[in-house]
């Protein structure tokens, strides 16, 4: 099972929300890693393809002026590259949560067709729920409970609870 994280633009109308909502895979990007400053701008990730390439280069020339063992380029490159593979995903999350759009949270399908048709029928019944709104007042939140033997555990540590 694979997880995708929904993003919702951030309109007044829930059902506007709802047909506009993008579902991002989390995990590993294999065309990120394999070519990714094309994968960065392909998603309109300017700001880190820029920060992409000048780590390449930067990788590049390291490798070239110290003269060390040709393979210290190509493990720098690929070090780059496994990063931008592993964590490209997340970028464009954060990039689209400083555009103004929100999290509306994880969902979890086979594929993105499921994932889909999971968060249509999740969301047909849920309230708007902003991430700003406090805790108490969030209507999808689960508060977690304490079991009984954690609840009179004591501690060592210095502070008070």
């Amino acid at each position: 099972m694979a997880v995708f994280v929904v993003l919702e633009p951030d309109v007044s109308d829930l059902s506007q929300a709802q047909d506009r909502a993008v579902l991002v895979r989390d995990g590993f990007s294999f065309w990120a890693f394999l070519l990714p400053v094309v994968w960065l701008l392909f998603h309109w990730l300017w700001i880190e393809a820029l920060a992409a390439l000048a780590l390449m280069v930067a990788a590049g020339a390291l490798a070239t002026q110290f003269g060390g063992h040709p393979l210290l380029g190509l493990s720098l490159s690929l070090l780059t590259q496994l990063y931008f593979g592993l964590e490209a995903r997340n970028l464009r999350i954060n990039a689209m949560r400083r555009c103004g759009w929100r999290v509306w949270g994880p969902v979890e399908a086979v594929n993105s067709r499921e994932a889909e048709l999971r968060y249509a029928a999740s969301a047909d019944e849920r309230d708007v729920v902003l991430e700003d709104t406090p805790w108490p007042q969030r209507t999808n939140a689960v508060r977690p409970t304490l079991r009984a033997s954690m609840q009179t555990a004591t501690t060592t540590f210095p502070w008070k609870r």
